[in-house]
């Protein structure tokens, strides 16, 4: 945007109603654009009465679509970050299946008043291209800081203490909301057959917005299945390195920050065959499964070690993502 010349622009980064999102993989990828940025040497501001050249914008609230247009009168230019599609909307919360296909009308109206479109992954763009939008279509990661990340035995030990996890206990992790989507009642039922191993789900949802089957589940989850709740950066980071597996359950994503996580951190992770990761191979970066009974048995093998050590594979692929790979192309793309 603008000229190639042009390299003091200064950015906008706008998340209108950011507290309601904040604890979400948005919130996550507003503070890694921010971090991006700072180490790309780009100018920016949270705040809208400044001055600036671009507005990025990250959320999807009305304010946000207002925010687009007053800039455009203004003569601004707009990137528009597509974090959400229809298809990760649905088995979300109460109501979610209902509201899709409004909710898909809704963001179609709020990524078409920009001026570029930026979404974290190949397969996010084509959902977006089948959309019929109108502006050009990016895809960015959204990038992990790989240094802050990195495994380390303190991290591991703070992990183990803090949950009273002797050295030769076995952990396995998830990170998300306690919605359908993100497979919590598979992790849960999975919990159930394997109670020589503790599992932990990080993250939190408002009980009274997920589906009453959820609800019930966690209520009634075994003695092996714990739910720390939401957590903060520092803590996310000791329990990946403090682990012996990520479980990343989930049926749709737009990329997952959570799994660049566990990448960074070289913890073996097993996720479900979607066709989100169809370019992370099987057993070559992460390791993949579908059937409860195939995770069941792929758990099992990665726990004792009869399956290969793939995680320096799965590092390389954190490190291509890395914020300040992230901040250069950012550069570039505001230049669009």
């Amino acid at each position: 945007m603008g000229s190639s010349e042009d390299k003091s622009q200064k950015i906008l980064l706008y998340s209108g109603m950011l507290k309601l999102v904040n604890k979400s993989g948005v919130g996550q990828a507003v503070r890694h654009q921010k971090q991006a940025l700072e180490q790309a040497g780009v100018p920016f501001t949270m705040d809208k009465k400044d001055d600036y050249d671009v507005v990025h914008i990250n959320t999807i609230f009305p304010d946000s679509f207002i925010m687009s247009k007053c800039a455009k009168r203004k003569g601004k230019k707009v990137v528009y970050h597509a974090h959400s599609t229809m298809e990760d909307f649905r088995n979300s919360f109460i109501g979610s299946n209902l509201f899709a296909p409004l909710f898909k009308r809704w963001i179609t109206h709020c990524y078409n008043s920009g001026d570029v479109i930026i979404t974290p992954t190949e397969y996010s763009k084509d959902l977006l291209k089948s959309y019929g939008l109108k502006p050009p279509i990016v895809s960015l990661s959204n990038g992990i800081d790989t240094e802050f990340f990195k495994k380390t035995t303190e991290a591991r030990e703070r992990f183990r203490k803090k949950y009273n996890l002797s050295d030769d206990k076995k952990v396995i992790i998830s990170v998300g909301h306690y919605i359908k989507r993100k497979g919590i009642l598979d992790f849960i039922e999975l919990a159930k057959r394997m109670p020589e191993y503790e599992f932990f789900w990080f993250g939190y949802t408002n009980l009274n917005m997920i589906q009453p089957k959820i609800r019930k589940a966690i209520t009634k989850a075994p003695a092996n299945l714990h739910f720390p709740g939401y957590v903060n950066r520092s803590e996310i980071r000791d329990a990946y390195c403090g682990s012996d597996l990520f479980l990343f359950l989930t049926y749709e994503e737009t990329e997952g920050i959570v799994l660049l996580e566990a990448l960074a951190a070289k913890i073996p992770v097993l996720v479900r065959d979607i066709p989100i990761y169809s370019k992370l191979k099987d057993g070559e970066v992460v390791y993949k499964a579908n059937r409860l009974e195939d995770f069941h048995r792929k758990i099992v093998k990665i726990i004792k070690g009869d399956l290969p050590d793939i995680t320096e594979n799965g590092y390389k692929i954190a490190k291509e993502r890395d914020l300040k790979v992230i901040g250069k192309r950012l550069k570039e793309i505001y230049q669009y």
